[in-house]
């Protein structure tokens, strides 16, 4: 865990891969939650017997459930300790090559892309790629932004 309790260490890494999560398994249960808590009970997410004769053979993840838990993921690679508070601006680019079947395990890897000056602070802008245990390709990739006040 890679703490940061200032802007400058914050802007010093900018460029920097900062680390890896530990996994995460993906269970119904949570696939079912998200389901509840967006009102998207598409039946390839939530209908465990109908799923097994759909293109992935299982249920599998929503790609925003995925993309959601990039702040917890993000929050066993990082820290960040700096005075001020820091805001969620938003996401450059989000994209979902490979669909997380229920059961798999994810990580996290972030690397700090850059940070820039606005007249609010800094902005933070962070490159996350999401990989599922024993897959080529990955689930999630995405630039994500947080303003960081002074």
């Amino acid at each position: 865990m890679r703490v940061f309790t200032t802007l400058d260490e914050v802007e010093a890494a900018a460029g920097e891969e900062i680390g890896t999560s530990d996994w995460l398994t993906i269970d119904q249960e949570r696939v079912d939650k998200f389901a509840e808590a967006t009102d998207d009970f598409q039946w390839i997410h939530i209908d465990v017997e109908r799923a097994k004769d759909g293109p992935f053979g299982g249920t599998i993840a929503h790609g925003y459930l995925t993309l959601s838990l990039l702040p917890f993921l993000g929050s066993k690679i990082y820290d960040l300790q700096t005075p001020g508070a820091k805001l969620n601006y938003g996401l450059n680019k989000v994209r979902f090559p490979n669909p997380v079947k229920v059961g798999a395990r994810i990580r996290a890897t972030c690397t700090f892309t850059q940070v820039t000056d606005v007249p609010a602070g800094k902005q933070l802008t962070m490159s996350y790629v999401i990989e599922i245990e024993g897959e080529s390709k990955p689930a999630c990739i995405a630039e994500f932004l947080v303003l960081l006040l002074p």
